[in-house]
């Protein structure tokens, strides 16, 4: 029987040494897997360097400022590109949907519509990432609840206390029911 003196190295300790010829090819396979998962494996050691290593920046939904309400696209105005772009999974076929029924006067209408092609977890699921326009003096109380903070007996409120003489004045009495932040949201959804 012939012998052969074979050494496999991996991370510094040897593996094997010898085998006999008569085993040889069941050995190159063992070896190869062996060897393969040992590279899939390595990862280089840390380096001694006078810098210091610094963790990643924390991402943006981990900051403070994600708490705050995020400023949605009006379902009236965006562009096919922006609502692809904003919308996690939307299509090119959506786009043109959305785009068929404008303009939405209201989010029930909005719902209706957009309903008749998908789910409505899927229309929640938009309504995370667009609004339909708000005017103050006509606006129904699911539209008013569009505003981040606001629930149904505060929307009802806002209804009785029409009509109001400006934004302004709709803003202002809003702000006794929202944060400051969501305040500066609802700004951006109301009819100019």
């Amino acid at each position: 029987m012939h012998i052969i003196e074979f050494h496999l190295t991996i991370k510094g300790e040897t593996m094997f040494r010898f085998f006999s010829f008569r085993f040889l090819p069941l050995a190159i396979v063992v070896l190869s897997v062996i060897g393969f998962g040992a590279c899939s494996n390595y990862q280089t050691a840390p380096t001694n360097s006078a810098t210091p290593a610094t963790s990643p920046a924390p991402s943006a939904a981990l900051s403070p400022a994600s708490n705050a309400p995020r400023a949605k696209l009006n379902v009236n105005t965006a562009t096919g590109p922006e609502l692809l772009n904003t919308i996690p999974n939307f299509s090119n076929r959506m786009v043109h949907e959305f785009e068929e029924y404008r303009p939405y006067r209201s989010i029930q209408v909005f719902r209706r519509e957009i309903g008749k092609y998908v789910a409505p977890p899927v229309v929640a699921e938009y309504e995370k990432y667009v609004f339909v326009p708000i005017d103050p003096n006509q606006a129904d109380a699911p539209t008013l609840m569009q505003i981040s903070g606001l629930d149904q007996a505060e929307a009802e409120s806002l209804i009785a206390a029409r009509p109001y003489a400006s934004s302004d004045a709709f803003l202002a009495k809003l702000a006794d029911k929202v944060s400051a932040a969501e305040l500066e949201t609802a700004r951006t959804y109301l009819i100019k």
